[in-house]
C-alpha cells in the first residue's frame, strides 16, 4: 500500500505533459492488445472532448475581449492580423507545394483499384462571396450555439473595438471586468485538464483498437505519404521558429507538448484550442492580445495538416484514375484547396467532406471517399496535430516581432 502511495505521489509531481504522453503509451498499447474489445473506453474520451469544447467557447471570447482592450489603439490589431494572415498564407502555399511534389514521386494511387461505391451528398463548392457574409453573425446568440468560432471572433473583434473607443471612465471597469472573466475561464480549463491523461489514454486506445489494423493494409503507403509530409512540413515550422525568433525545438516542445498530444488524440482543432490557449498563457507567456486573437482564427482558416491530407486525396484518386495535371490546374488546384481549407470546421471527420468536394471539383471518380473513410480516424491524427502546431508557431513569430517593435520604440523614447 506505501509503495502506491508513492508511485502516485511521484506521479502527482510529474508535469501536465509527462502525464499525458504517459497515458498515451498506455492507451496506444491496450488499443493494440485488445483489439475491438478497447473502443469501449470510447465515452472517456467523447466526454472529454465534449468539456474542452464547453471552456472553449467562453474561453475565447473573454480572453479576446480582455486582451483587445489592452491596446492602446486600432493599428496594432491591423498590424497583427496583416502578419497572421501573411503567415497562415504563405504557409499553406508550401504546404499544398510540398505535398503535390511529394504524392507525385511516391505514386501511392498508380495501380490502385477503385471498386468502392461513392456517397450520395458531399456538399457544394463554397462561394467566396458567401464565405465572408457568413462570417459576420446574423445572430450572435446561434453563433454560440452552434460553436461558429470565427463569428464569435468577428463579434469579439467588434466588442473590442467598441471598448477601446469608449471614455475612459466606462473603459476601466469594462477591463476590470473582463480579465476577471478571462481569469475565470482559464482556470475552468485548467479544471478540465486535471483529467485530460485519462481521456487522452482513452482516445488513443479506442482509435488503435479499432483502425490500428489498417495502418498495415493496401492504403499504408497513402497513410505514409500524408504523415511523411505532415513532418517534414513540422520541420519547416522548426526551421521558421529558429530564424524568426531563436527558440530551439526542446524547449518548444518542452512547452507545447500537451498541445500536439490533445490533437492527435481528439483530432479535434475546436476541443484543441482550449488547451492552446492555456499553454500560450501559462507556458510561453505570449500576450493576450495577440494569442487570443490569432489562435481561434488560426484554428478555423489555418490548417497546414489538412492542405497536405486534401492534396493527397486528390492525386491518389488522380494516380488511380490515369489522370494528370499540367502547371495551370495545378495552379487552380492549390487556389481552390486554400478556399476549401477554411471550410473543414476543426472537428473529428471534417476534412473528409472538404476532400470529397474538391476531387469533385476536378471531375475524379468519388469512389475514393469510401476507401479513404475507412482510414480518416488515422489520416486526421496528422492534419490536427500539425493545424494546431502552424497555429502556435505563428502565433510565437508575431508575438515575438511586435515585442522587437515595442522594444525598438522605447530604445527610440
Amino acid at each position: 500500500m506505501n509503495r502506491i502511495a508513492a508511485l502516485y505521489k511521484k506521479y502527482r509531481e510529474l508535469s501536465l505533459g509527462t502525464r499525458i504522453m504517459i497515458f498515451m503509451g498506455i492507451g496506444t498499447i491496450a488499443g493494440v492488445i485488445f483489439g475491438e474489445n478497447a473502443v469501449a473506453v470510447q465515452p472517456l474520451g467523447d466526454l472529454f472532448i465534449r468539456l474542452l469544447l464547453m471552456a472553449a467557447v467562453p474561453l475565447v471570447f473573454f480572453n479576446l475581449l480582455n486582451g483587445l482592450t489592452g491596446l492602446s489603439d486600432l493599428k496594432s490589431l491591423g498590424r497583427i492580423a496583416a502578419k497572421i494572415a501573411f503567415f497562415f498564407v504563405g504557409t499553406s502555399v508550401v504546404s499544398f507545394t510540398l505535398a503535390y511534389f511529394i504524392f507525385n514521386y511516391i505514386q501511392p494511387g498508380k495501380g490502385f483499384d477503385l471498386q468502392e461505391s461513392a456517397p450520395e451528398d458531399i456538399g457544394e463548392m463554397p462561394n467566396v462571396v458567401q464565405m465572408i457574409l457568413e462570417m459576420v453573425p446574423e445572430n450572435i446568440f446561434q453563433a454560440f450555439a452552434e460553436t461558429n468560432m470565427v463569428q464569435i471572433v468577428i463579434f469579439a473583434v467588434l466588442l473590442g473595438i467598441t471598448v477601446i473607443t469608449m471614455p475612459e471612465k466606462y473603459k476601466n471597469p469594462l477591463s476590470k471586468g473582463l480579465e476577471m472573466l478571462a481569469k475565470l475561464f482559464r482556470e475552468l480549463v485548467n479544471l478540465v485538464l486535471k483529467v485530460s491523461p485519462i481521456g487522452i489514454g482513452a482516445l488513443m486506445a479506442a482509435t488503435f483498437g479499432e483502425y490500428g489494423a489498417s495502418m498495415f493494409g493496401p492504403l499504408a503507403w497513402f497513410l505514409g505519404g500524408v504523415w511523411g509530409t505532415q513532418i517534414i512540413m513540422i520541420g519547416f515550422f522548426l526551421l521558421l521558429l529558429i530564424i524568426f525568433t531563436g527558440m530551439t525545438p526542446g524547449p518548444f516542445f518542452r512547452k507545447t507538448g500537451s498541445v500536439y498530444a490533445t490533437g492527435l488524440a481528439t483530432c479535434s482543432s475546436w476541443a484543441t484550442l482550449a488547451v492552446s490557449l492555456e499553454v500560450a498563457e501559462e507556458k510561453l507567456k505570449l500576450p493576450a492580445y495577440i494569442y487570443s486573437f490569432t489562435l481561434p482564427m488560426g484554428t478555423q482558416l489555418n490548417k497546414n495538416g489538412t492542405t497536405i491530407m486534401l492534396m493527397g486525396v486528390l492525386l491518389f484518386t488522380a494516380q488511380a484514375s490515369g489522370v494528370t495535371f499540367d502547371l495551370p490546374t495545378v495552379i487552380t488546384i492549390i487556389f481552390i484547396g486554400l478556399l476549401l481549407e477554411t471550410g473543414s470546421g476543426g472537428i473529428p471527420g471534417g476534412g473528409l467532406v472538404i476532400a470529397l468536394i474538391f476531387v469533385r471539383a476536378f471531375n475524379l471518380p468519388l469512389e475514393i471517399a469510401a476507401i479513404v473513410g475507412g482510414i480518416y480516424r488515422l489520416v486526421d491524427m496528422g492534419n490536427t496535430t500539425t493545424n494546431v502546431m502552424s497555429d502556435i508557431v505563428g502565433t510565437i513569430i508575431v508575438s515575438h516581432q511586435e515585442e522587437k517593435k515595442l522594444k525598438k520604440r522605447a530604445g527610440d523614447g
